[in-house]
């Protein structure tokens, strides 16, 4: 359960929402791939299939994770917007 928000979130000018979303939709891609690996290299095996694509599939979409993390710990800004002054 996501802890209570003292405000009504804001993604735009709230940056510790932000964060916590990101991770959140990162802690979310994570388990979709956990879940649809597991199986198809589950049935892979018991099956004894020749999915010659299963490696490139779960190797890219592990590169696409890699990615996802280093860009939410690394170069997402999650600095206060300043406010525009006119």
């Amino acid at each position: 359960m996501p802890p209570r928000w003292p405000r009504e979130p804001d993604r735009k000018n709230d940056p510790a929402f932000r964060k916590l979303e990101d991770r959140m939709n990162f802690a979310v891609h994570v388990a979709t791939f956990a879940l649809f690996n597991s199986g198809l290299w589950f049935f892979h095996n018991f099956l004894l299939t020749d999915w010659e694509w299963l490696p490139i599939l779960t190797l890219s979409w592990l590169g696409i994770l890699v990615s996802h993390l280093i860009y939410i710990s690394v170069i997402a800004d999650y600095s206060d917007t300043p406010t525009k002054s006119t």
